[in-house]
């Protein structure tokens, strides 16, 4: 690799020509990007000996370039991270890594995949006063951790694609995982949206670690001045770093003590300034993506850490919107849909895939391998199995269960109260209905609650169900009546002297008063 001119820079606005600067007093600017033809101008006059260019794909196709610095809007951040790593270029993105936790995680595989090196901006880990602070907390200078606070303010530029969660917090969240060196359980946020309806422009987000230790966020460009303090309250002291004065590590030596074993004061004490070198973060952070590419070294926010913090901007995100804490799934196995809201307490199974526009509500438990399709709604406290699948526009409510393998067609309809009325509240009337075991309930079947629907019946389409339906029973009509039987792999049983024999899966049965016997199954 020529250790000279070997990366290539898209965007060069409000954050791009910082990071432009950097690379190039780095001596290490082969060739820059920018749509703006006026503002490439502007850089051409400066800074003549660095390539400039509108089109990406020229950066992408330049053997030159061995490392891409992506410093566009947040919204472009995935499409072009990917573009250049499946390009075979080492990747620096700024923050947010992306704006889907899904979408981060594709990159990060891809990095793997194809070993190249993928770095995040959060550009205060390599804050020199940042670095401190955490050797204090590593050393126990500070005592035990117990809640740790940062303020991200002004007021000045507002954005339209992205709120000032995703804005403004990735770089506190980035700081308080480094120094916990844990992920929260649960997660809690609330703001609001003044300038531009639906874009918050100030919010407030709680963390709370297992390990006791609790945080806040608060992060507005609607505030009269600029402020950006971190502040970490430990048992030993307290430590705030201030990056809008001179000297930027302060240790407030305060403590408590207990008069009368009952009465706490606190002693104040004169905050101690901290000695730390003066060095530009940005610089040091272009310096590491650098090192890294050369030396083939793991970033200090790599794409993995990238990935940590979106988790939580995710979460703090779907609080906002659901007005509720949410709790972090760490070891998250199943996929949902963005447009889908899962609540808090729901037990989602391994391979399950929830799709668009979906509702789980609390206390519901889903199991294995299940598909949920669009526009469902399941809850409260309603229990499905392994391998189940619900089709389209389908709403499970509370008294509701499903065993494994059960089918719910689309738009099939359970009801949980036998004569509702909008003006009389009778939740404490619901009547519990049971659907077995590889039973299938057709498009459009409506099933009365307080009945079960016995292990592999059919339900046909727009049947109506009012009573028990026994194993094996297909059922049609409203209301409901059985017309036959049905084989486990779901075809028509044909008899002969009360004797049958699947045509498709050769599955044996034997009719009888009591009902169907089974001789043999062969699925």
């Amino acid at each position: 690799m020529e250790r000279d001119r070997f990366v290539g820079q898209v965007g060069l606005g409000y954050w791009g020509k910082n990071i432009f600067r950097n690379l190039y007093e780095l001596g290490v600017l082969s060739i820059a990007c920018e749509a703006n033809r006026s503002l490439i101008e502007e850089f051409k006059s400066h800074y003549s000996e660095v390539e400039y260019t509108d089109s990406f794909d020229r950066i992408l196709s330049d053997p030159k370039v061995k490392a891409v610095v992506i410093s566009t809007p947040s919204v472009t951040h995935y499409e072009l991270a990917k573009k250049s790593l499946l390009a075979g270029k080492d990747v620096f993105v700024e923050k947010p890594l992306a704006l889907k936790v899904r979408e981060g995680e594709e990159l990060v595989d891809i990095a793997k995949r194809n070993e190249r090196v993928l770095m995040v901006g959060h550009i205060l880990q390599y804050h020199p006063a940042i670095k401190e602070l955490k050797r204090l907390v590593s050393s126990g200078e500070l005592g035990q951790i117990q809640y740790i606070y940062s303020n991200r303010l002004n007021v000045g530029r507002l954005r339209t694609e992205e709120n000032i969660l995703w804005s403004f917090a990735p770089h506190d969240v980035s700081v308080i995982l480094m120094l916990v060196e844990e992920e929260p359980e649960k997660i809690f946020a609330f703001g609001g949206d003044y300038v531009n309806r639906g874009i918050y422009d100030t919010t407030l987000t709680g963390l709370e670690f297992r390990n006791g230790i609790k945080a806040h966020i608060f992060v507005s460009w609607l505030h009269p001045y600029k402020e950006q303090k971190f502040v970490v309250v430990g048992s030993k002291g307290m430590a705030v770093f201030d990056d809008m004065t001179d000297e930027k590590l302060f240790i407030y030596p305060h403590e408590i003590e207990w008069r009368d074993g009952k009465t706490p004061v606190a002693k104040k004490a004169d905050p101690r300034v901290i000695p730390v070198e003066m060095k530009e973060p940005l610089k040091e952070e272009m310096r590491h993506f650098i090192e890294c590419v050369r030396e083939r070294k793991k970033p200090l926010t790599d794409g993995e850490e990238g990935v940590r913090v979106l988790k939580i901007l995710e979460g703090a995100e779907r609080s906002l919107h659901l007005s509720a804490a949410v709790k972090l799934d760490r070891k998250k196995k199943y996929f949902v849909h963005d447009s889908s809201y899962i609540d808090e307490e729901v037990e989602i199974g391994e391979n399950t895939k929830i799709w668009h526009f979906c509702h789980i509500l609390k206390g519901t438990k889903i199991g294995e391998n299940c598909v949920i399709g669009q526009n469902v709604m399941i809850g409260p406290d309603v229990k499905i199995g392994n391998r189940c699948k619900i089709q389209n526009n389908v709403s499970i409510y509370k008294g509701v269960t499903l065993e494994d393998d059960v089918f719910c067609g689309p738009s099939c309809v359970f009801t949980n109260v036998y004569n509702p009325r909008a003006f009389i509240e009778r939740k404490h009337e619901f009547k519990p209905t049971l659907v077995k075991k590889g039973a299938t309930i057709g498009a459009n079947a409506t099933i009365i609650c307080g009945v079960t629907i016995g292990r592999y019946a059919v339900i046909g389409a727009g049947a109506v169900v009012r009573s028990d339906v026994p194993d094996y029973a297909v059922m049609a009509g409203v209301p409901a009546r059985q017309i036959g039987w049905a084989c486990k792999c779901g075809r028509t049983l044909n008899f002969i002297h009360s004797h049958a024999l699947c045509e498709y899966c050769s599955s044996e049965y034997r009719l009888e008063e009591k009902g169907l016997i089974v001789i043999r199954e062969e699925i």
